[in-house]
């Protein structure tokens, strides 16, 4: 577990405002650039998505930012596997803190990569809040 999670004001508005919505249980919120990813407790992801997905795209039109929410989960290959979801890999392993993924096609690991490895070392940030994690590499 890293440092202490502080949120700033603006977080504090959206967490409100997200658990007033969707009433599910909220971990944590992040704020990035023009998107908001909002951590959801185990078993809370169908109650915060909503129907259809009305609760993400009322947040969305309300906030006039991209939402992506994602399930918590207490093991790092699960939490890491709701995070980069809805892209898929064929395995996640784990060698002193260092998590390789393995894509299932190439399409998929640009994806994960992202221009300048940005998307990667997005997710890593995320996943260092919760696990002591080195480092996400994909092969």
């Amino acid at each position: 577990m890293s440092a202490k999670i502080v949120y700033d004001i603006d977080a504090m508005k959206f967490m409100s405002l997200f658990e007033n919505i969707t009433r599910a249980k909220l971990k944590d919120c992040i704020i990035k650039d023009n998107m908001i990813l909002f951590i959801v407790q185990p078993n809370e992801i169908s109650k915060a998505i909503g129907s259809k997905g009305a609760n993400v795209k009322k947040l969305e039109r309300m906030l006039n930012k991209r939402v992506k929410i994602v399930e918590f989960a207490s093991e790092p290959v699960n939490f890491i596997k709701n995070l980069i979801h809805p892209l898929q890999v064929k395995e996640i392993k784990e060698e002193d803190g260092i998590y390789t993924l393995a894509p299932v096609d190439l399409k998929t690991r640009g994806m994960l990569i992202g221009r300048n490895a940005s998307n990667l070392r997005a997710y890593e940030d995320v996943v260092k809040r919760y696990f002591p994690v080195q480092e996400l590499k994909v092969v």
